[in-house]
């Protein structure tokens, strides 16, 4: 008997599931707020040099720019209407005693610290080092994870989260902001990995995708919750603020949470696991059954599972055999051209000129759409053609965009969100496909490096925009054929569609084999052996 029949016998269905999904859900809605925060926090209003302090009291007439605009960073060295020869008239120079903002709809960091014109950099320079925290709380959280417990790591970031937040809503200055945003990306990363184990654990196969995808519709709705929220608290502090409180509540909620049954099983605790099990049990209303379960029946029934974990593999296995090094190389660029193109896209909204409002709920609402044609495509056309297909078709929308001209509004909104839907099908698909491709004794090791190429690619996609300053055609060159060549990458990856998980290296190298080899046998021999899979990992949207 597996674990996950361990848990379907004895306490996988009753009122403990849907509070467990509550409880790890709220959490994950919030936290799509504070991934995607800088949209609002960050924007940049109208804006224009300031007068000299001592300017005429008449108007001070400034340059023109595009669109017959005054220009956002230069202002003239005299008054036009100075007695000056005619070469210096039209002298300009910057803004050398600041800017004067449109600040009737909302306030901002760049606002508040003038991160504008040569200083522009440090606005995208924000949101990398929140991205960074993702990464690097994803490598030492996930460690620590391992070492103490999916439990104490998820209580401690909620509180980091809540804490860092808050601290970034009264940073005096842009330094400090950026160091609580990074401790933000921590905390994300430390949430997001201790709900993607815990998740799955109470609940049974036929169930789990269940779970799997109502948890990535909350991460959807918290982009629905975001534009309302930003609508109605314009200051940027306060928003931030706002976003930050609930995870007090979450810190204090998580400690009804139950520890993972597994990892105590693994770690020797299975005393703590059995009494883990029978709450569980009385809970959903079967203690008889719980009391029946004895230590020795869960220590024999996981022997292989702790024979298995005991084993010690590192990232050098995932490039050990032929068939590793080709599945974990186009994975890898799979991962990173979704993430870099994604969050090109997604922290791009004020450039299409529409009410930032609705396009960031358009753009949220793209998603529901995408969840659920990706779960039918993979389902009938296979994991290999749906993963190929959206990433080459989201580098095509952004390389159109190249292409039509800026006051065609509508037309580049439309591309914008169907290559954006396109990204979230390809994130949905890979968290499956990932978890299909590696043998279970490196399956976590895969996953790991794997999502530590995305957060590579979404740290890295907003010093990418900075070379619009080059080329304005630029930033969309680079994300587009970054995006045509992950799809190009998953073209090389065998399916996965109706087969058994891999258990072993061996096993993956013979299946890999055969898949090359004509059929011999009959379909319907064949059909025999296949069993229907489910997602082994959580899809919670880009963290």
């Amino acid at each position: 008997m597996t674990f996950a029949e361990l848990v379907d016998r004895v306490a996988s269905k009753g009122p403990f599931q849907f509070l467990h999904i509550v409880l790890l859900g709220l959490p994950i809605l919030s936290t799509a707020n504070h991934n995607l925060l800088q949209i609002f926090t960050a924007a940049t209003p109208a804006h224009h040099c300031r007068p000299p302090p001592n300017a005429s009291a008449g108007p001070w007439v400034l340059p023109m720019g595009l669109n017959e605009k005054p220009e956002p960073c230069l202002r003239f060295v005299y008054p036009p209407n100075a007695s000056l020869p005619n070469d210096t008239q039209g002298a300009t120079e910057p803004c050398l005693d600041g800017w004067t903002y449109d600040v009737s709809t909302r306030d901002s960091i760049v606002t508040e610290w003038d991160l504008v014109c040569n200083s522009n950099k440090l606005k995208e320079l924000a949101q990398s080092i929140f991205m960074a925290g993702i990464l690097i709380g994803g490598l030492v959280l996930g460690d620590l994870s391992d070492r103490f417990g999916r439990k104490p790591i998820l209580t401690c970031s909620y509180l980091l989260l809540a804490a860092s937040g808050s601290g970034a809503a009264f940073s005096p200055t842009l330094p400090i902001y950026t160091v609580f945003r990074f401790l933000c990306g921590c905390g994300i990363s430390g949430i997001t990995l201790s709900t993607t184990i815990l998740s799955v654990e109470w609940v049974s196969t036929r169930m789990r995708a269940i779970k799997l995808i109502s948890l990535g519709y909350f991460y959807t709705s918290g982009q629905f919750i975001l534009p309302g929220l930003a609508y109605a608290i314009p200051q940027w502090r306060w928003l931030q603020l706002t976003v930050s409180i609930p995870f007090f509540a979450f810190f204090l909620l998580s400690w009804w949470l139950p520890e993972s049954v597994r990892w105590m099983i693994l770690s020797g605790r299975s005393s703590k696991a059995l009494k883990t099990f029978r709450q569980v049990a009385a809970f959903n209303g079967k203690k008889e059954e719980g009391e029946a379960l004895s230590l020795e029946e869960i220590k024999l029934n996981l022997q292989k599972e702790i024979t298995l974990a005991k084993a010690k593999h590192s990232i050098a296995d995932l490039f050990r055999t032929p068939t590793l090094r080709r599945v974990t190389s186009c994975l890898s660029l799979a991962w990173f051209s979704t993430g870099f193109a994604y969050y090109s896209l997604a922290m791009g909204v004020e450039e299409f000129g529409v009410n930032l409002y609705v396009l960031q709920l358009i753009f949220g609402g793209v998603d529901v759409p995408a969840k659920f044609i990706t779960m039918v495509s993979i389902s009938y056309l296979g994991r290999h053609t749906t993963e190929a297909v959206v990433l080459l078709l989201a580098g095509g929308c952004i390389l159109s965009l190249i292409f039509v001209p800026s006051d065609l509004l509508t037309l580049r909104t439309v591309l914008a969100v169907f290559g954006k839907g396109c990204l979230s099908s390809s994130f949905s698909c890979l968290f499956l496909y990932t978890s299909e491709l590696y043998p279970t004794v490196i399956r976590q090791t895969g996953m790991g490096i794997n999502n530590l190429w995305t957060r590579v690619g979404s740290m890295t996609a907003p010093l990418v925009k900075i070379t619009g300053e080059l080329k304005p055609f630029l930033p969309n060159v680079i994300f587009g054929t970054i995006a045509l060549l992950g799809g190009s990458a998953a073209l090389f990856l065998p399916e996965t569609l109706n087969r058994p998980l891999p258990e072993t290296v061996e096993d993956l190298e013979n299946w890999s084999l055969q898949a090359k080899e004509p059929k011999q046998e009959p379909e319907a021999e064949n059909a025999s052996q296949r069993i229907p899979l489910q997602p082994r990992e959580l899809d919670l949207g880009p963290n």
